[in-house]
């Protein structure tokens, strides 16, 4: 039987792992520690899609077949050079997914966790990209779905999101505004709160992440370079890679360089400043509106994260991201402005000979205005 429980990151109280524990009585956020089997090469199961080929290493219990029912073919995505001038720095086409971006990686996990639990509807908040990818996943299951949104929200988006059947519960505020008005309609109504901030269970699908780079390079990259808003993805990396180099089956980490817009970067703030606590920013508007956080909730785990590898923090002006976006499309690679930051930033990178560096694309340019 597998054993489940959530730790708070903050006063380490101890909660079963249940449907309707969202956040510790003291306010930390929540993570979650498992029986996690020894993983090796021999447990990877080519017959199965996607990033369910690493089935044994996702917490659900070994007889249960629920994500079968929940899976679109998410993962598996291509790993390529970016040209051939930077034969050794490669793109992760995460786009390439049934919801055109990375986060169907932890939005099918949490969704097949939520089915196995027995919930019947899910309320989400989103600046859009979770938003499709909640909505997607929970139709396919048969839950009803609130997906709270700002106005700002891409139309494309929004169009998305109504598609796959969604209530969709727009809020006239900020993006922390639109998650106190989720949380709020979680109390009030008993709701199951499909959070990719701080249910810890869409991490263990963004793992899924590092754990493809590391099967396709046959070991873990110099550096990965990841746009940061709430930091979803990174997050997801850096316990990929520890959980790998656990097993011994890499030998270090890579080093992880987080990418923000100017606009709106209190991380790399904290970061310049020596600090592990964030201050809020006014986000003074930016086209890469999936990391356009001004005060992330788990900022205290994205800093240590990017600190335990030797890491740092980048910021890309606004200018900088529209060129990087051209330059992207003119090497076939059509992305949402968020992505392009990031290649903004690994335009930045003072990069050596021989360092292997993997960028995730991590949306489709089809999304965004």
């Amino acid at each position: 039987m597998l054993k489940e429980t959530y730790i708070c990151a903050s006063c380490h109280a101890v909660y079963p792992s249940t449907p309707y524990i969202w956040k510790c009585k003291c306010g930390g956020l929540l993570n979650i520690e498992w029986e996690r089997p020894a993983f090796s090469k021999e447990q990877i199961q080519s017959g199965l899609p996607g990033m369910w080929r690493y089935a044994s290493a996702l917490p659900f219990h070994s007889e249960s077949s629920v994500w079968k029912d929940t899976t679109m073919g998410e993962g598996a995505t291509p790993l390529v050079p970016l040209s051939e001038e930077d034969p050794h720095t490669f793109v992760k086409v995460d786009y390439m997914m049934p919801t055109l971006s990375f986060k169907d990686r932890g939005a099918a996990v949490l969704i097949a966790k939520a089915k196995e639990w027995g919930v019947k509807k899910i309320i989400a908040d989103s600046s859009g990209n979770a938003g499709t990818s909640f909505a997607a996943y929970a139709k396919r299951t048969q839950m009803e779905c609130d997906i709270f949104l700002g106005t700002g929200t891409s139309p494309k988006k929004i169009a998305q999101i109504s598609a796959h059947g969604a209530n969709i519960r727009m809020v006239d505020g900020t993006r922390e505004e639109v998650a106190q008005a989720a949380q709020l309609a979680v109390q009030q109504e008993g709701t199951f709160y499909a959070s990719h901030v701080f249910n810890p269970y869409f991490y263990e699908g963004t793992k899924t992440y590092a754990y493809e780079i590391w099967e396709q390079l046959s070991g873990a990259p110099d550096t990965v370079i990841i746009p940061v808003g709430n930091g979803t993805l990174l997050l997801g990396v850096y316990q990929g890679f520890c959980e790998l180099l656990a097993e011994g089956l890499v030998t270090s980490l890579p080093k992880i360089v987080a990418v923000q817009a100017e606009n709106c970067a209190p991380l790399a703030q904290a970061f310049h400043e020596q600090r592990l606590d964030i201050k809020s920013v006014q986000n003074k508007g930016t086209i890469a509106e999936g990391i356009a956080i001004a005060a992330p909730a788990r900022a205290k785990q994205i800093l240590h994260a990017i600190k335990q590898t030797g890491g740092y923090i980048v910021t890309a002006k606004e200018q900088e991201i529209k060129k990087a976006h051209a330059a992207l499309a003119e090497k076939g690679f059509y992305v949402e402005p968020t992505t392009a930051a990031n290649y903004a930033a690994y335009l930045k990178h003072q990069k050596t000979a021989q360092e292997r560096i993997v960028l995730p694309l991590c949306g489709a340019g089809l999304k965004a205005v």
